[in-house]
């Protein structure tokens, strides 16, 4: 029985479970062996046959955003009218056959933007190329899921379980559960707060699945047993995702407005170019990047070539960007802008960047 016909077999078991209190360390370990031969297939196999040619293109510019979506719902056509890269888009399915990257220069930011292929139902096991587009998404900051409006929402379905079944969780935040295996010990059981989904014995049994018997858990959240699953293997990657539903020009006004108020969704038309603007201003949004203007001492600031940090960003890694060892010749900076509670002020290292703030670094 082969790995597929496995994972085939848990996913009617635990369709056919009911759900409540008696089958719950059933469905438990269910689930922990349904992601055990999920990562054995995604893992390459040992016999060293002719090498597939995958697609990943290098990585470029202040931020990646990746394009995933089934055949014929206007990915290629939103990349040509994005970026100045043609992509050939037809009326057929499977036009784009390749990984073909462009860049989106908004608000003084490179943004790369990848076109995969269409997925199809089944990608996740290797169909039409789908592990390798679903491994370029891995590597992405935000994934862009382009639906067809006029399909409902069928395709969003199956393209979150597609990529669900990788390891990719969308606008998820990663579980607070801490977890270390230990030499020794046994199995070091707590929670912070009261659990409704997880106990004692239904932990127990999905390590000893995973061959773990020795181990320290700190539950710090209410989590259920598959947020669990995914702290003990560890390679699942959490990112944001904007569900942009395409050909709107072609559905009622009413249905158009009902997918716009759906939480991280965007609705566009490529064909009639609507609500494009929109869509890059979200994409930025979620993409979290803020400009940053440097000043020379007794010279106006620098607004034409900003640089371009992550929210969060702190004076060091302005720092590091501008120069490795800017650092550690740093004396005091003088930063105008939203940061700060009057312009100009004297920060250290550790003064929290804001978007569109202009900075002036003195050395020793």
């Amino acid at each position: 029985m082969g790995i597929l016909e496995k994972i085939a077999e848990i996913e009617r078991e635990i369709s056919r479970t009911q759900k409540n209190k008696a089958t719950e360390y059933h469905l438990g370990l269910l689930k922990a062996k349904l992601a055990k031969y999920r990562a054995q297939l995604l893992e390459p196999s040992k016999s060293s046959g002719a090498k597939g040619e995958g697609f990943d293109v290098m990585k470029s510019g202040d931020a990646r955003v990746a394009l995933i979506g089934f055949p014929s719902v206007g990915k290629s056509t939103f990349l040509s009218l994005m970026t100045s890269t043609e992509s050939e888009a037809a009326s057929y399915e499977f036009t784009t056959l390749t990984c073909i990257p462009g860049v989106i220069e908004y608000k003084g930011a490179n943004i790369q933007l990848l076109d995969l292929p269409g997925i199809i139902e089944g990608a996740a096991q290797g169909k039409g190329r789908g592990r390798q587009v679903i491994a370029v998404a891995r590597t992405a900051d935000v994934v862009i899921m382009m639906l067809d409006a006029t399909k409902g929402e069928v395709q969003r379905e199956l393209l979150e379980k597609e990529l669900e079944s990788v390891g990719i969780r969308l606008n998820c935040p990663k579980p607070n559960i801490y977890f270390k295996p230990k030499k020794g010990g046994g199995l070091s059981y707590n929670s912070t707060v009261p659990l409704t989904h997880c106990s004692e014995k239904l932990v127990q049994l999905i390590l000893h699945e995973y061959k773990i018997f020795n181990a320290e858990v700190l539950f710090r959240e209410d989590s259920t047993p598959d947020e669990f699953i995914d702290v003990i293997v560890g390679n699942r990657v959490y990112m944001p995702c904007l569900y942009v539903y395409n050909k709107v020009d072609q559905i009622s006004i009413e249905e158009v407005d009902r997918l716009a108020h759906r939480p991280n969704s965007v609705v566009i038309s490529c064909g009639m170019k609507l609500n494009l603007d929109f869509l890059l201003e979200q994409l930025w949004e979620y993409l979290a990047l803020i400009c940053i203007y440097t000043k020379k001492r007794g010279e106006r600031p620098d607004f034409s070539d900003p640089i371009i940090m992550r929210r969060g960003a702190s004076v060091e890694h302005v720092c590091h960007r501008i120069h490795r060892t800017l650092a550690s010749q740093f004396k005091y900076a003088l930063v105008w802008g939203t940061s700060t509670k009057y312009s100009p002020q004297r920060v250290g290292l550790t003064h929290i960047m804001e978007h569109e703030d202009v900075i002036q670094i003195v050395k020793k």
